[in-house]
Order: C-alpha cells, then structure tokens, then sequence
C-alpha cells in the first residue's frame, strides 16, 4: 500500500530567485525545539536573511528568524539561534566542494512540512550580476504585457 504524501509550504524565499542562479536543490531535515515547531507551524517564519554554513563537517543554516510562540511563555526558544540541518554526510561533501568555487553559495528557498516533519529546501545559487537581475525584470515584464493584451489567448 503507497502512504499519501503531503507537503505544506510555510515560507519561501522569493529573493533568492532574484538575486541568483539556482544551480542544484537540495531537502534537508532542520533541528527545531518544540516551540519552533509550534511557531512554524503559524507560519511565524522569515528567511530574508538566511543562509547555510558549513562548519566542522556539518551543515548549518544561520539568520533564519522563527519568532516567538506566543502560549510558551517564558520558555522561548532563540529566534535566530543557528540550527542544524540534517543532510547525508556524501551531500555535505559534496556542497563543501562546490562552495570552494568562486561565487557559488548555499542559500534556503523554502521551509516545509512533509508528512508532519519541518524540511528545508536548500540551493547551490550563483550570485547574479546587476545586468542580469535587470534583463530578468524585462523579461517578466514583457511577458505580463503580452499576456495582458491577449487575455490567456497566448501560451507563453
């Protein structure tokens, strides 16, 4: 018998497709404390800031904002404590490599609940030049326009 899978988006980082190439995606399971959970589960997360560090042969993401869970009281968590992603150690090799390249970066796009588990999905990104995001911007642009003027009659 196949299990149903579900997945709920909490938060997604918009800017990171501004600002750079996604190369490779990666999910990665997030050490969170109970009332990070609770928290995320409110949707009471922001990634703007975020990104992933690699430090002692772990992967860890860093200047992820999870706020505070309201009911706990006195017993919150850090809302931007670094915290640990569980990724294989062949992946975590893998990233460091790539990292050694110049410009590449590892930056969070999304943060998840899959079948009742909080996951992050995780990119290997190349940073875009100024030309680039504004060619990007034409480009959308242009398509809205068009698709405007024909009201769904052009497949684009």
């Amino acid at each position: 018998m196949e299990r149903q899978m579900t997945i709920k988006v909490v938060a997604t980082n918009k800017q990171v497709y501004h600002n750079y190439n996604i190369l490779e995606t990666y999910e990665a399971g997030l050490v969170l404390k109970g009332t990070e959970v609770k928290a995320l589960r409110e949707g009471n997360v922001n990634l703007r800031d975020a990104y992933i560090r690699i430090e002692d042969g772990e992967a860890y993401v860093v200047g992820l904002y999870i706020g505070p869970y309201k009911p706990a009281g006195r017993l919150q968590h850090d809302p931007t404590r670094k915290r640990k992603l569980l990724l294989h150690k062949r992946e975590i090799l893998k990233l460091m490599g790539k990292i050694q390249e110049k410009g590449l970066t590892i930056v969070p796009t999304k943060i998840y609940f899959k079948n009742g588990k909080a996951k992050i999905e995780i990119a290997l990104a190349k940073g875009k030049a100024k030309y680039e995001k504004r060619e990007a911007l034409k480009e959308k642009q242009l398509k809205r326009e068009l698709s405007k003027k024909y009201k769904g009659k052009l497949k684009l």
